[in-house]
């Protein structure tokens, strides 16, 4: 038998989430189901031995949506914010340099020498066009600034971002509003200042956040809400359009197979699987989805008595050029950053290894990735003994890749959404692997729908 519903969210990560929910908040009876035992994706919690371990992403940056989410859900008051200036460094020749915040502080910095900043001189007064092409984020920097300001920051900061490879990511896809500024205003500067004055409401400085518990604290309020109307262990084998417009879907449970059709279907699901299930309903889907690329990254969390860490861990954490020889791509100081991460007398390292100009080390063994980041730490840290706690996890496909081309195959999905009224695309490769916006666009879209019913 059948079950018929007016909206099915297929995929439970946090865009699946927040759509289903904000769907049902507006009277639309919406189904979300998630093939895999919990919902929530990466953004997964652990407690151990007493360590707070954040799996997936450490924080997040607050949004209006996102406060105003958490303030619905009734969670605002177990919000934790990062000390708000809390510096970030970089590693730069083996020592941590702290990276500029700010206009004055870039050009005090000595991280970066006296040609780079008069490229940003010239960029205040000057005018350039950019490419007709779509061009990569390395050849955007080195054309407007400097090879140095590449290597030494836009390189890490990506890095950390998306864990890519700035010389196949592309500006337009990947930073659309430095793309947008230049080709505005002729200067990257004079475009973001006039982005700044034209953005409706009050500027907010971003302010780093996460939840007392973690911050599955959010995924876990979300399923609250969606009680019975949230199906875990349910996957989608195959989709197929009905003469109604409706969309049909067989799906695989526990105990054997059941089917489901919806007036809506929004898949919040990885391109590739939504590009395979959707080839049976048009095989145009199947090419620009499945190239979209993903970054394996292993998360490794260390745990150090205090007193064998010779650094002060006063900061965010830090960044490392590729240039430095190290595979860490950067670590985050949890400790310094919220309460009850770690025990009294004990400090909490989370450091990333591998993005898309290290695949293999996802392929490596948790022992060896602990002892690979306890290795590079140690000499930059003044680590005097082994962790006391280690925590590995790899994710095979954590983030997407706004690789050269990104948005043609954006593109070229849209176009074949549009031949199927009803049918929507959310998830962190389409305006950004944040969380604060994967939770804007899944209202959007939830929007969408409700103004369609």
């Amino acid at each position: 038998m059948t079950r018929h519903v007016s909206a099915l969210v297929v995929g439970g990560g946090i865009s699946g989430l927040v759509c289903a929910y904000a769907l049902r908040k507006a009277g639309i009876d919406a189904q979300l189901v998630e093939a895999s035992s919990r919902p929530g994706g990466v953004i997964t919690s652990v407690s151990r031995d007493g360590f707070l371990l954040e799996l997936g992403p450490q924080s997040f940056s607050s949004t209006p949506a996102l406060r105003e989410l958490c303030s619905d859900l009734g969670i605002s008051n177990e919000l934790l914010q990062a000390p708000p200036d809390a510096p970030r460094y970089v590693l730069i020749d083996g020592q941590f340099r702290p990276v500029p915040l700010s206009p004055p502080a870039f050009f005090m910095s000595s991280l970066i020498d006296g040609s780079t900043k008069w490229a940003l001189v010239r960029d205040i007064f000057g005018k350039s066009i950019p490419p007709g092409a779509d061009e990569s984020v390395a050849d955007f920097v080195r054309r407007k600034f400097s090879p140095q300001l590449l290597d030494r920051l836009v390189g890490p900061f990506v890095s950390g971002i998306y864990a890519g490879d700035p010389e196949r990511l592309s500006i337009r896809s990947a930073f659309p509003q430095l793309y947008e500024a230049e080709k505005t205003a002729g200067s990257i500067v004079r475009g973001m200042l006039r982005l700044a004055k034209a953005k409706k409401g009050p500027r907010e400085r971003p302010i780093l956040q996460s939840f007392r518990e973690g911050n599955e604290t959010l995924v876990r309020a979300l399923a609250k809400k969606l009680g019975n109307a949230l199906l875990t262990e349910t996957k989608v084998a195959e989709i197929s359009r009905q003469n109604d417009g409706s969309f049909h879907l067989r799906l695989e449970i526990p105990r054997g197979e059941a089917s489901v059709s919806a007036k809506s279907l929004i898949l919040a699901i990885p391109t590739n699987l939504a590009g395979t299930l959707l080839s049976h309903v048009d095989p145009s889907f199947e090419s620009p989805l499945n190239s979209v690329e993903f970054a394996s990254v292993a998360v490794v969390s260390l745990a150090y008595r205090q007193k064998d860490v010779g650094h002060s861990l006063n900061g965010f954490g830090f960044l490392v050029p590729r240039s430095a020889g190290l595979r860490v791509l950067g670590s985050v100081w949890n400790s310094s950053l919220f309460p009850g991460r770690a025990p009294e007398g004990h400090a909490l390292l989370t450091s990333f290894v591998g993005g898309t100009t290290d695949p293999a080390a996802a392929k490596l063994q948790p022992q060896e990735l602990s002892s690979l980041v306890h290795r590079e730490l140690s000499p930059l840290l003044s680590i005097q003994r082994e962790p006391v706690f280690s925590n590995v996890t790899i994710w095979p496909r954590a983030l997407p890749q706004y690789n050269l081309g990104h948005d043609d195959r954006l593109a070229a999905a849209a176009i074949a959404c549009s031949r199927f009224p009803g049918l929507w695309l959310i998830g962190n490769y389409l305006q950004g692997p944040a969380i604060g916006t994967c939770v804007d666009q899944a209202l959007a879209v939830a929007e969408e729908v409700r103004r369609r019913k």
